[in-house]
């Protein structure tokens, strides 16, 4: 008897041609928790999972919430690292976006922080490059207050 393959597998394989998978049954590239920094122990009720379009974050234990956000959203991405972070191989990256919901989005205390982050860099540029997205920020709006845009 042959082993049956879902969806998700047959596709990776190269199987099945004309599946399109949707964001929901993307396998994560980055399941993640938060960790304590003492020890670095994921004892907490906080879990990011990162996939290559849409990046989940869900907190809460009685009360879970659940945040998503898609990477062609995510405008800039810092990394910080505290010294208890460090000592810890910990480390937390920041997300701004152009989200309604959360316009910053910490993936806070986790491990491989850098390559998340770097990850997140690529995706973000990927998807605003496939959907034809442009995303302008306002460097200095007290600059052209004397200026006159009707003409």
């Amino acid at each position: 008897m042959a082993e049956e393959k879902n969806v998700v597998e047959e596709v990776r394989d190269g199987k099945t041609q004309d599946v399109e998978l949707r964001y929901q049954d993307e396998v994560p590239v980055f399941v993640e928790r938060k960790r304590w920094l003492l020890f670095a122990l994921p004892w907490t009720f906080t879990k990011y999972l990162l996939k290559d379009e849409i990046l989940t974050t869900s907190r809460g234990f009685f009360n879970t919430v659940i945040n998503d956000c898609y990477m062609y959203k995510i405008v800039d991405v810092q990394l910080e690292k505290s010294l208890l972070e460090k000592m810890a191989g910990l480390g937390t990256v920041v997300c701004y976006t152009s989200d309604t919901t959360d316009k910053v989005l910490k993936i806070s205390h986790v491990k491989h922080a850098e390559q998340i982050k770097n990850f997140i860099l690529e995706k973000s540029e990927k998807m605003r490059m496939k959907r034809r997205t442009l995303t302008t920020m306002s460097l200095n709006s007290d600059a052209a207050d004397g200026v006159d845009d009707i003409g």
